[in-house]
């Protein structure tokens, strides 16, 4: 399964962004009351990506500095060396590359526009949508169907 794919199966579109100058409490009050791990930061409206801020990022943070961190702005803070996708990329390839760097959410890039988010959980959700397809067929050959 390719990207393209993965993003049209979700059932929000779009991606949120915040600006790096944004508070790093803010961002942790967005990521509880919609209940996700990750905000990708863009100053121009989310055309583009310039930086990536995690739930681990900030948990990491208050760990080394306590609870003042949360008043430091979303710049000084997120992940500026992003691990991004294409919407052609392959399901394994994303998996791969997750695996490795060891994050759960990647950017996916068209054109050096930002058009999608994608999780870790996102690509395991196809591979299994995958896989039962394929169960699917081998069990309609073996029964003659």
């Amino acid at each position: 399964m390719i990207v393209s794919q993965i993003l049209k199966s979700k059932a929000v579109d779009g991606v949120l962004t915040l600006g790096s100058d944004a508070s790093v409490s803010e961002a942790a009050a967005i990521m509880s009351d919609r209940r996700i791990g990750t905000i990708v930061v863009s100053d121009d409206a989310g055309a583009t990506a310039a930086g990536i801020l995690s739930e681990r990022d900030i948990v990491r943070n208050l760990g080394k500095q306590g609870a003042g961190c949360l008043a430091e702005t979303v710049g000084t803070m997120m992940t500026t060396k992003l691990v991004t996708c294409g919407v052609g990329d392959t399901s394994d390839s994303v998996l791969g590359k997750m695996t490795e760097g060891r994050f759960r959410h990647m950017p996916v890039i068209e054109d050096g526009k930002l058009v999608g988010l994608i999780s870790i959980g996102d690509v395991v959700k196809a591979r299994l949508a995958e896989l039962a397809m394929e169960r699917d067929a081998l069990e309609g050959m073996v029964m003659g169907h």
